[in-house]
């Protein structure tokens, strides 16, 4: 596999260069949003075994969001949601001959990090208004509000580090092993790749949502969604 920090443009579109990484993310979001398109289009409400699957990622989702933020999973969902499901295919795509997963690469990685600090930003301002998200900054201190700044960006960074890391260690180390041993050797190492993989995306996940709690919970009390409270 080339650098991941020197990628090369397989074409233009005009002065902008696309290269494989931005290929495969299209596609992968293309193939993403039809799938989800067609596997929900015909809800029932005796789910078959692609519907009842697709009922259980949902609901341990919003078990985990419900479990780290104390609050209604709804208005999150979809954004952690969609941040787990994207990475895991994204990792999972180094499976496919001749396809080097997005998240390989740092530019994908620092795209999805930027996405969780512009989400953190976004839920805490929704949450506690301007001057709330503002005065989070200078707790329990003004005098913490240099550190809390720096950490809110350091905390990104490590996002986009440690999926960088992790993905693109085991895209080389299959590749290497692959071109010194053969064809079937690496499928052990093929396995334990998935499995990083799945662990990564779920990392990520919750890393974001753990950010996003800190944030909402800043100054009131974790709300409840009355329309998901089970009647009494």
């Amino acid at each position: 596999m080339n650098s991941p920090l020197a990628t090369e443009a397989l074409f233009h579109l005009g002065p902008v260069p696309i290269s494989q990484p931005v290929v495969a993310t299209w596609v992968l979001m293309a193939l993403l949003a039809i799938g989800s398109w067609a596997a929900t289009r015909r809800l029932r409400l005796k789910p078959p075994r692609l519907q009842a699957a697709l009922e259980l990622v949902v609901e341990t989702v919003d078990g985990q969001i419900r479990e780290t933020m104390q609050a209604a999973p709804s208005p999150y969902r979809a954004f952690v949601g969609t941040l787990f499901v994207f990475i895991l295919f994204a990792n999972w795509s180094s499976l496919v001959p001749g396809v080097e997963p997005p998240t390989a690469h740092v530019e994908t990685d620092a795209a999805l990090a930027l996405l969780v600090f512009l989400a953190v930003v976004w839920f805490g301002v929704r949450a506690n208004g301007v001057s709330g998200y503002l005065r989070s900054f200078a707790a329990p201190s003004v005098l913490m509000i240099p550190l809390n700044f720096v950490e809110s960006i350091t905390r990104t960074f490590s996002l986009l580090v440690r999926l960088f890391g992790n993905v693109m260690s085991g895209v080389f180390v299959i590749g290497i092993v692959l071109s010194l041993a053969g064809l079937l050797v690496p499928i052990p190492l093929m396995a334990l790749d998935l499995l990083t993989g799945a662990v990564q995306a779920y990392i990520f996940a919750v890393l974001a949502t753990v950010f996003i709690a800190g944030t909402v919970s800043e100054g009131r009390p974790a709300s409840r969604d009355t329309s998901e409270r089970s009647p009494s």
